[in-house]
């Protein structure tokens, strides 16, 4: 019992974050899953993310947390966002977040226009890619909150790897948007 009261207690301090998982077909038919790499300032620098962020005192809801950031950090506009599925909430494991994800059909700008401060670059990469065998790793990393060092999944995308919670949406997901589940 005590067990579970801590547990509750810490969770109500998390900071709430709202993310978009955005995908979309490509003229040529493949499904695209949008990313981010994170500047290098701050707790998440230079990490794989999804966009999104902090829920700021005049959102609404979550979803409207994930398109403001959205909009924000990459330039795409709410407009061009079709909600497919609220996700289950996901928390970190390195910071005190709680993350809101909202799976997503998007049409893309022509032109992604990443806000320089939050966001070093905008990462298009083609969900098969991300489900190819060769593409999944494992590495033992620590850090100073964790007791002892953990062996923890990544993808590969590009020349960076996407682990963590972002890893922990997707890995789940990205069967499921493969095999059509949602009409994107």
């Amino acid at each position: 019992m005590k067990f579970r009261a801590s547990m509750r207690n810490l969770n109500s301090r998390r900071t709430k974050a709202g993310v978009l998982v955005p995908v979309y077909r490509d003229d040529e038919g493949d499904l695209r899953l949008i990313l981010i790499r994170r500047s290098e300032r701050g707790i998440h620098g230079g990490q794989l993310a999804l966009p999104g962020g902090k829920c700021d005192s005049g959102d609404s809801t979550m979803l409207a947390t994930a398109l403001r950031e959205a909009q924000e950090e990459i330039g795409l506009d709410p407009e061009g966002v079709t909600l497919l599925e609220v996700l289950p909430l996901v928390d970190t494991m390195t910071s005190d977040f709680r993350l809101y994800p909202f799976l997503a059909s998007i049409v893309p700008p022509r032109t992604w226009l990443p806000e320089m401060a939050e966001v070093s670059e905008v990462i298009d990469t083609r969900l098969a890619d991300l489900a190819r065998v060769d593409r999944h790793g494992e590495e033992l990393m620590h850090f100073p909150n964790w007791p002892r060092p953990r062996r923890v999944p990544f993808y590969k995308v590009g020349g960076y790897q996407l682990w963590g919670a972002t890893y922990r949406i997707l890995r789940p997901l990205v069967p499921r948007i493969l095999t059509g589940e949602w009409d994107i």
